[in-house]
């Protein structure tokens, strides 16, 4: 990930009540890829080395550690172009109302080609921010949800923001330890043939398949596996298969014709 785009995002508290909180938040901003957390005004000042923020910051302390702290906004927003103050509905007298896709798309565009950082402003717990927060920044932004339970807990707000902002700064880019598998180019026509047909002779072994009235058995299981467009070792796997099926019924066979 770009490191100095990563650091013209920041993700603001305001007045929050709850260290273990602060530390979620943390946590939720660092999983994205983003470490730039400011805290206004906490109920606990020493929130950075609070147990209950560090239980939740698990391996993000360092973005907790490194969290500035502010007595008002106004100074957390110091260096900041584009605001965006997350609350669930407008103001009459705030700025304009968006839904957190567009702000995060508004973002990816300001850090592409604007000075200045770009900030996601949360408030308390309890109430949210006040209006004379809300009118400071450039915006207020919804993330969208059920109208009759639409309330986040702070650090899940935190979390749905910093993610919509991975997907539009860095797209759906994916870490390669956690893909370790390379992929594998489907098997040929003829190792694919030779495949249904071992298949069928086991399924005739098992008295699965009738080839005197096969219906439409190989047609369905040709159709699903035309779908998973099997690789050369996946086809190896499903023929040892049919020929472990067919060996057992041919040991089995010989056993009764010794008796």
């Amino acid at each position: 990930m770009n490191a100095p785009v990563a650091d013209r995002i920041r993700f603001v508290l305001v007045e929050p009540s709850h260290p273990g909180n602060i530390g979620a938040a943390a946590r939720a901003i660092r999983t994205m890829g983003f470490g730039r957390l400011a805290v206004v005004a906490p109920r606990e000042p020493g929130f950075r080395h609070h147990e209950e923020a560090l239980a939740f910051a698990t391996h993000a302390a360092g973005v907790l550690e490194a969290a500035s702290v502010h007595e008002r906004l106004a100074q957390a927003l110091e260096g900041v172009r584009l605001s965006f103050a997350m609350t669930g509905y407008a103001r009459e007298f705030g700025p304009p109302l968006l839904d957190l896709h567009s702000a995060a798309a508004r973002a990816r565009a300001h850090v592409a080609g604007e000075p200045g950082d770009v900030a996601f402003v949360f408030g308390a717990e309890r109430n949210g921010l006040a209006n004379d927060d809300i009118e400071r920044c450039s915006a207020c932004c919804a993330i969208a949800a059920d109208p009759q339970a639409s309330s986040l807990n702070l650090a899940q707000a935190v979390q749905v923001a910093a993610y919509e902002c991975r997907l539009a700064i860095f797209g759906m880019a994916i870490d390669p330890r956690l893909t370790p598998f390379e992929a594998e180019a489907p098997a040929s026509h003829d190792r694919i043939e030779g495949m249904f047909e071992h298949l069928a002779q086991a399924l005739v072994e098992l008295g699965y398949l009738d080839p005197a009235q096969p219906k439409r058995l190989m047609s369905r299981l040709r159709r699903l596996l035309a779908r998973a467009q099997p690789s050369d070792a996946e086809v190896d796997i499903v023929r040892g298969i049919a020929a472990a099926i067919i060996q057992r019924r041919a040991e089995r066979a010989g056993r009764k014709g010794g008796r």
